[in-house]
């Protein structure tokens, strides 16, 4: 099977580079986790427990959306950096791996969102 190739800046990139660089912030946020929380911005926000870390993930998300609405894709590439950063934080304090995520995106490619939403239970 074929790779897909998604484009970054105008620059093709293999789906499993970018996937690595996911998988490489994921490891270096579990290794940070029970750092020092003097000196890991990761350890320090941990130690303050999985609802600050939420509330956090709130934060940049918010941030996101006022970005994208003032139409500054700096401000909003900088801020979607930074959502992504945090939801990885919360899904390592839930033990929730980034290639768990990953797997249900795939289980999810091709099908409409109005029928993947449909099959939900409720």
């Amino acid at each position: 099977m074929t790779p897909k190739v998604l484009t970054l800046r105008g620059h093709p990139r293999n789906a499993d580079v970018m996937a690595d660089t996911l998988f490489r912030l994921e490891s270096t946020i579990q290794a940070r986790r029970s750092a020092d929380p003097d000196s890991s911005y990761v350890a320090r926000l941990t130690a303050k427990g999985r609802g600050k870390i939420a509330q956090k993930v709130g934060e940049e998300a918010t941030e996101t959306i006022i970005a994208a609405l003032t139409e500054d894709k700096t401000a909003l590439t900088k801020e979607a950096a930074d959502l992504v950063f945090h939801l990885l934080m919360l899904l390592a304090d839930c033990d929730v791996s980034i290639a768990d995520v990953l797997a249900e995106l795939e289980a999810r490619d091709g099908v409409s969102g109005l029928v993947e939403k449909a099959a939900r239970t409720e």
